[in-house]
């Protein structure tokens, strides 16, 4: 038997005339539904569409497939509601995650895929801890990167910039014209990255800038946190402030300059690479990433 994951895809591709659209019913990316489709081809030693722009149009022999195959999963889904057993059995998906990003990103978002999976658990865990140095099983793990790992597959899923970020009530107080503005400022720093405000301050053309105060947090979100309160200036980390800038908690007073930073990326071991739950959370952040990208430019 072939795939059921790439059945489902090649179904819905089939049935709807569009790899995008397939991939909204069945809420994954549209690699995802190429990626099925592309296993089911090979599979079966031959071609399944012909691949006209945005459409995709059935051949001949794919078209009777699926008129065999789309009753199929009609029958199946009649079946589970006649037995009872709509819901699915639960099951938990662990995660660890650096705990900004799941303060800040992760967690905002997360009913969204509730909504979609309520038969999943999710269960997150928090640290920064380097992959190989974890010490539990967990399925799916979140950290900057792209980095390589052995054991571990890596798949980036989100990408951000820092800038410097302070509330629409801090420069009420003091205005900030310009980055030299900031010698009457308080910089938030954090422990863990003491080189970004330096590095900044450089490319800004002003290394030498001595701030008014400086105040330094030994977590990132503390940082962020203060930054919201008015305290100082902070280096927001693009994806990690855009819903308080949208919401006008936060406000980046400089288009640039912009200090590139690592991407977030999921890693995953080699032997949970193939597991379903896995492919879903993993296409969900994929996905995920891809709105924010195309709806967020700071």
């Amino acid at each position: 038997m072939p795939s059921l994951n790439a059945l489902r895809a090649f179904e819905a591709a089939g049935r709807l005339g569009s790899f995008k659209e397939a991939a909204a019913e069945l809420h994954v990316t549209h690699g995802a539904i190429s990626q099925q489709v592309r296993l089911l081809e090979a599979w079966l030693g031959a071609p399944l569409f012909e691949r006209h722009n945005r459409r995709v149009i059935l051949t001949p022999a794919a078209r009777a497939y699926l008129a065999e195959i789309g009753p199929l999963f009609d029958r199946l889904s009649q079946a589970t509601a006649r037995y009872g057993l709509s819901e699915a059995v639960s099951r938990t998906l662990t995660v660890n995650a650096l705990a900004t990003f799941t303060l800040r990103w992760l967690v905002p978002r997360l009913e969204k895929f509730r909504v979609h999976h309520p038969d999943v658990q999710v269960r997150i865990e928090t640290s920064n801890e380097p992959v190989e140095s974890l010490k539990d099983a967990y399925d799916v793990v979140i950290r900057g990167g792209p980095d390589t790992f052995y054991g571990y597959a890596m798949r980036p899923f989100l990408r951000e910039e820092r800038l410097p970020v302070c509330s629409p009530a801090l420069l009420k107080r003091i205005p900030l014209q310009t980055p030299e503005d900031m010698r009457r400022h308080t910089l938030l720093h954090t422990s863990s990255l003491p080189r970004i405000w330096p590095e900044w301050l450089a490319r800004a053309g002003i290394p030498e800038l001595t701030p008014a105060a400086v105040l330094t947090f030994d977590h990132f979100y503390l940082a962020l946190q203060a930054a919201v309160d008015g305290m100082g200036i902070a280096m927001g980390p693009s994806a990690l402030v855009a819903d308080d800038i949208a919401a006008g908690r936060l406000v980046a007073p400089f288009d640039g300059p912009r200090l590139p930073s690592r991407s977030y990326c999921t890693y995953v071991a080699d032997k949970k690479a193939g597991d379903d739950l896995v492919v879903l959370f993993r296409s969900w952040l994929e996905r995920e990433g891809e709105t924010f990208a195309s709806t967020h430019d700071m």
